[in-house]
């Protein structure tokens, strides 16, 4: 133990003196010109103050627009198979045909069912069909579109450049979003609010208000009305589809804002075909189901990208390129709760959680000295160096630190110098056995690893299971936990073994002082 070698000893302090370079920056009155490599720990929500937004997914909206969509799958299977049917409906959850010949109803049993994966297709008593996801597929379609809706949720949230937000699943059906520093959601409720379904019509205009007040209109036209209830009947598919759109960017043309887009491959051939079989015509650009734009083709348009015309601010167009940017949403977003964290209020947190951990640092230095004299001052240097490191690595990590956090951090400091406590109680042991100070000490350090490995162990376990099972501020506390237990464990024996090493090499004492 006492013939440490000098490149062990090197690695040692290399780790030390990395961790205090880590862990300076936040202690740093300016952190804003920091390179990114070299930044301090993020405050959570908790700390700095900012707002935290409950979004609901609306689910059952986007299970009914599936229902309508297979119904006019279900409408073009019986078309092409020139099968004959009384009436088609969709609901809520299903889809509703009545067909009267039998042998016609079995046959669109079977086809029903190939017009998506978990698509149920059952005969009822009436002579028709019902048509529905089985409740696994049910199941499997929500939780993807939370999913989509959670990444959807992320990338609008990013393009606003708020620093480390916290977007998050919560029970079924419902995201948590936590944005640090931002005092005023208004703007990221008004851009989480927009579905962002954009997709490009042509316009009948020869239809009539009146053909659509007595269902003249047919299968292939739809009603839509525009930003100022301005009346358009477009056709019901979709010519070209917003989710060929791959970028999309504010620019100015004649001195008005607008948003300039661009397709790929797909998306700019069909756009070329609809622009150059069409020159005449008007093409209505549709988001969100209003009617945002619709000019008329003056030529074909070949190049893959166009420019949405109306009557934009900067602010406005800025919006819709990054809510196009983004993508749509795949189902509405309902804001449910929101709550705002006032930044003196995170600096009081702040201010509470120091005063905490120095009233532990403090309380544990005062025992480990009174118990254990000499050996009780290495260990407080021990707990420092493990204190600096769990900054540091936190740090590296862009870990957020939250007020739970920093119950992990203090709850660290104590755990700290359980090794040591362990180490020297097996020293006084040694030293009741006869032994010589130098082998005492060895043993200390050599016989007390099994059991100082697994007492971290066991806790460490504790945290990732809390990690993994936990949300939010307890992943948190998680995160902190762990980290601490990491570091301690390395200051406990290889800080405090280098420290008595060097002082039992320089001094040669013939009794320990402990």
């Amino acid at each position: 133990m006492y013939k440490l070698s000098k490149s062990r000893i090197m690695i040692i302090l290399a780790i030390c003196l990395a961790g205090f370079i880590f862990a300076l920056p936040n202690i740093m009155p300016d952190k804003n010109n920091l390179p990114k490599w070299w930044q301090p720990l993020n405050l959570g929500l908790d700390l700095q103050g900012g707002s935290n937004l409950l979004l609901e997914v609306k689910l059952d909206e986007t299970i009914k627009e599936r229902m309508s969509s297979i119904e006019d799958s279900a409408r073009q299977i019986l078309r092409e198979n020139k099968i004959r049917y009384k009436s088609l409906t969709s609901g809520a959850v299903g889809v509703h045909v009545v067909i009267d010949n039998a042998a016609s109803r079995a046959k669109a049993v079977g086809l029903f069912r190939k017009i998506d994966e978990g698509i149920v297709a059952t005969e009822t008593d009436d002579g028709g069909i019902d048509i529905a996801y089985s409740e696994v597929a049910l199941n499997n379609l929500k939780a993807r579109v939370v999913d989509q809706s959670i990444e959807i949720v992320r990338r609008r949230i990013d393009e606003l450049g708020t620093k480390e937000p916290l977007i998050q699943s919560q029970g079924t059906g419902r995201i948590v979003v936590q944005l640090p520093g931002l005092q005023n959601p208004e703007q990221v409720k008004v851009l989480l609010g927009k579905t962002a379904k954009m997709s490009f019509h042509l316009v009948d205009g020869n239809a009539r208000m009146s053909d659509a007040k007595r269902g003249a209109l047919g299968g292939k036209y739809k009603l839509v009305y525009g930003e100022a209830g301005e009346p358009y009947f477009v056709t019901r598919k979709p010519v070209v589809g917003g989710e060929n759109l791959v970028d999309a960017q504010p620019s100015f043309q004649n001195g008005e804002a607008v948003v300039s887009f661009r397709f790929n491959s797909l998306g700019g051939k069909k756009f070329g075909e609809v622009t150059k079989n069409n020159i005449g015509e008007r093409l209505a650009i549709v988001l969100d189901n209003e009617v945002i734009s619709a000019p008329t083709i003056q030529s074909a348009i070949m190049g893959g990208s166009g420019v949405i015309t109306g009557n934009f601010t900067i602010q406005s167009a800025n919006d819709l390129a990054l809510l196009l940017r983004s993508g749509a949403l795949p189902a509405p977003l309902e804001v449910l709760e929101e709550r705002t964290v006032g930044a003196g209020l995170g600096a009081d947190s702040i201010r509470a959680g120091v005063i905490a951990s120095v009233i532990g640092l403090f309380a544990v230095v005062g025992f480990m000295v009174a118990a254990y004299g000499l050996f009780g001052v290495f260990t407080t240097i021990s707990v420092f160096a493990n204190l600096v490191l769990m900054i540091a690595a936190l740090s590296i990590m862009g870990a957020t630190l939250t007020l739970p956090g920093i119950a992990g951090m203090i709850l660290s400091i104590g755990m700290a110098v359980d090794a040591n406590v362990l180490i020297f109680e097996r020293m006084r042991e040694e030293v009741k056995g006869g032994r010589s100070t130098r082998d005492a000490a060895d043993a200390g350090f050599n016989e007390a690893w099994a059991t100082i490995v697994d007492s971290n162990l066991t806790t460490l376990v504790a945290a990732l299971v809390l990690f993994y099972f936990g949300t939010g501020p307890v992943r948190g506390f998680a995160v902190t936990l762990a980290v601490g237990i990491i570091t301690s464990m390395f200051t406990s024996v290889t800080v405090t073994r280098v420290i008595i090493t060097t002082w039992l090499n320089k001094y040669k004492p013939t009794k320990l002082p402990i």
